[in-house]
């Protein structure tokens, strides 16, 4: 674990522990191997990004992961190399699965850019490279997160979260052992953005919206983004950024492609209120749901009974961005001060490094909330 200079906590609830502190450009996505490997991902965005796909190891700064040559793209629509890179997850088969979104700075997509990547850690070597139709992967289209059930089919499925602030929004579905994907509630309410007036996010003391130097403002309107499949395999819960509620779909009506979408919509279900603005979700094995509170630095859970928990609050916790549960019963997150980028504040770059990996055991005594 890092040893640098930790910053200041207040006003705690439930432990963090830092695992690493960023210098360099801002990371999104976080995940950890089963056998305790930690990789992370830094999406182009505007940073000096060296490489777009990282491991941790420990006392050390990250490094290019598989390799460097792997992270220097030849065009925004290289097919064998990283672009862009959104999300990083270790599947059940303890394999890790990079989303590139081929959309560095949000610009339209070319087929060979959006592309999901399986690399084997026993070799670190890439075993499959799935690329994205165009009428899968619009121009719009920017894949956000990923999650995976090896349950299903013959070598499993694949759910990606289409989050465009640009576009239409839904949920991408790909069969992992013939490549194939189609998209899912496309266009789907549940999928969209809340807009003021029906939605103000405060972070901060300030109104989370984007601020143009010149004055003018206008909404966030990302869409599908956190993404978590249910313990059982059964349901797959997502949410829009812009939004306080979250929804699930079932993942039968979602993989059998002669269920036509207005039936998969039938099945989509509103989970309700989840009190607060998410980036990311994520589940563990006891069934237990964890949601990202990006306005109040904190993490909660909704329990298998519907009771909600929270898991972590502390100041330091500056935008959780993507968590990761790992089998060494830690959660790990992202703290990243996404909303002090320029964007959000009149062009001026607000943001204070270190940017910081944490991590919180998830059977610590979280405080219920009735």
């Amino acid at each position: 674990m890092s040893t640098a200079q930790q910053p200041a906590a207040d006003e705690t609830l439930g432990g963090l522990e830092v695992v690493h502190l960023f210098s360099g450009a801002m990371p999104t996505g976080v995940t950890v191997s089963h056998t305790g490997r930690v990789f992370v991902c830094y999406p182009k965005w505007g940073d000096d990004v060296g490489f777009t796909v990282g491991e941790i190891r420990e006392g050390q700064e990250a490094a290019a992961f598989p390799d460097q040559e792997l992270n220097d793209n030849r065009s925004d629509a290289d097919p064998e190399r990283f672009v862009s890179v959104q999300s990083v997850v270790v599947d059940p088969a303890d394999r890790l699965w990079v989303l590139d979104t081929g959309s560095p700075m949000f610009q339209p997509t070319e087929h060979g850019g959006p592309k999901l990547v399986c690399i084997d850690l026993a070799t670190d070597q890439v075993v499959q490279t799935i690329l994205f139709p165009t009428e899968v992967a619009l121009p719009t289209t920017y894949l956000n997160d990923v999650r995976f059930d090896l349950r299903r089919g013959e070598a499993g499925m694949a759910f990606i979260t289409d989050s465009s602030d640009q576009g239409p929004n839904g949920i991408i579905v790909v069969d992992l052992a013939t490549g194939q994907s189609w998209r899912r509630l496309h266009e789907h309410p549940s999928t969209k953005a809340v807009t003021p007036p029906d939605l103000r996010m405060v972070v901060e003391g300030q109104e989370f919206i984007e601020r143009a130097e010149d004055g003018t403002t206008s909404p966030i309107c990302m869409g599908a983004d956190g993404i978590a499949i249910s313990a059982d395999g059964e349901r797959l819960f997502y949410c829009p950024m812009a939004g306080r509620r979250w929804y699930s779909v079932s993942v039968d009506a979602l993989v059998d492609r002669s269920t036509d979408d207005d039936d998969v919509a039938a099945t989509v279900r509103d989970e309700g209120d989840k009190g607060c603005v998410s980036d990311g979700l994520e589940t563990d094995d006891a069934g237990r749901l964890y949601v990202t509170d990006g306005e109040h630095n904190a993490i909660h859970r909704r329990l298998p009974d519907g009771t909600w928990e929270t898991v972590v609050h502390d100041s330091r916790l500056l935008w959780p961005d993507t968590m990761s549960v790992a089998a060494d019963g830690f959660l790990y997150v992202t703290a990243n001060q996404l909303y002090r980028q320029d964007k959000y504040r009149g062009g001026r770059d607000e943001r204070r490094k270190p940017y910081v990996l944490f991590r919180t055991s998830i059977d610590a005594g979280p405080v219920r909330l009735r």
